[in-house]
């Protein structure tokens, strides 16, 4: 079968490998339909993943029919359509039965080598064996397109919980930062979840179109101070809650600038640095709150489905590419360059 194969940094490469199998019984194998390149996959893409070696299959956010199912899979069945979950987990253990499933101690990244488990193909692919398929695979409405619902399965479930994470409430005044596809999904759960106003933090103007473009208040962080601006705003008071969508020392920081005293920082950008120093006293008497989370399709499908089906949130809007499965080597290369916002993998 055809799969994006990482051959080394910036080195993607479309290769046959061998077709997946059922390796065990609560496995299934899924024929993918649609995929996407997603900003964590350029962190591989980078070779910045402690592990990834040559011959990895990349893609994490992707969707299909199930084509074959192990003897102890009774939840889902040959022939469903189905969502594929970023993130894998038993649904047994202590933590899975809380809906906490990160923290699984069978917890798996598709695509992503042995960085978070066990080592897992991923789904820029036309097939992937999916462990623990009852609980990883998530059924869709037949009603619902394919470029409606892909993103639950990653950047839409993040960006979701980074807005519930901050405690947004009605009225709520919040700084985004960030404005890539989980900034701007994580600005339409803000608004979705009551904000009264949300600002766009960000440095490049086209992205800020897109914010903007989607009722968000852009603010460029190169040519103004966020700062200034929310206080100013907001009469001096600054944001009551901060959302950070990028991961890394100046997102944080410019997070815990704008946050107001008693307001809540909540994290989701992939932070790589093992020691990060961050002011205590500061966070004391501001008393502040942070919170970091990691998107859980898994636990949120059940609240993010019926509101794209009513329409209430629009993740397809955010599409700027539509490419086949042999066109993700360019794909990542404009993803990369920043000539494309967000790439549809349209597979089979």
């Amino acid at each position: 079968m055809k799969a994006c194969v990482w051959k080394g940094p910036h080195n993607v490469r479309m290769e046959e490998v061998p077709e997946p199998i059922l390796v065990k019984d609560t496995d299934a194998i899924l024929k993918v339909r649609t995929a996407a390149i997603c900003g964590t996959d350029l962190h591989a893409y980078h070779g910045q993943v402690p592990g990834f070696e040559s011959g990895i299959v990349l893609g994490h956010e992707f969707m299909g029919i199930v084509e074959q199912v192990g003897s102890k899979v009774s939840a889902i069945h040959a022939g469903d359509r189905v969502i594929a979950s970023d993130i894998t987990a038993c649904g047994s253990c202590w933590y899975c039965r809380q809906g906490l499933h990160w923290n699984c101690a069978s917890r798996s990244l598709f695509g992503y080598g042995p960085a978070f488990g066990e080592s897992l193909a991923g789904g820029q692919s036309e097939y992937v064996r999916i462990p623990y398929a009852d609980t990883v695979l998530i059924p869709v409405p037949s009603d619902l397109s394919d470029d409606k619902v892909l993103f639950l399965g990653d950047i839409l479930s993040t960006g979701f919980l980074c807005a519930s994470n901050g405690g947004v409430k009605p009225g709520d005044v919040v700084a985004v930062i960030g404005s890539g596809p989980v900034g701007v999904l994580t600005q339409m759960s803000a608004f979705i979840q009551g904000a009264a106003k949300v600002f766009a933090i960000d440095r490049l103007p086209e992205r800020l179109a897109v914010a903007e473009r989607f009722g968000s208040v852009p603010i460029n962080f190169e040519k103004n101070d966020p700062r200034a601006i929310i206080e100013s705003a907001t009469k001096g008071r600054g944001a009551d809650v901060a959302l950070e969508a990028v991961g890394g020392k100046e997102p944080l920081d410019s997070a815990l600038r704008v946050v107001r005293p008693h307001g809540t920082v909540s994290i989701v950008g992939v932070h790589l640095e093992d020691n990060y120093p961050f002011s205590a006293i500061d966070g004391f008497v501001r008393e502040l709150t942070m919170r970091f989370g990691v998107g859980d399709p898994m636990r949120l499908a059940s609240q993010i489905l019926p509101l794209i089906e009513n329409e209430v949130i629009q993740p397809e809007r955010i599409i700027s590419h539509r490419i086949t499965l042999n066109d993700v080597p360019e794909g990542y290369r404009l993803f990369n360059d920043r000539q494309a916002f967000k790439i549809l993998v349209e597979v089979s």
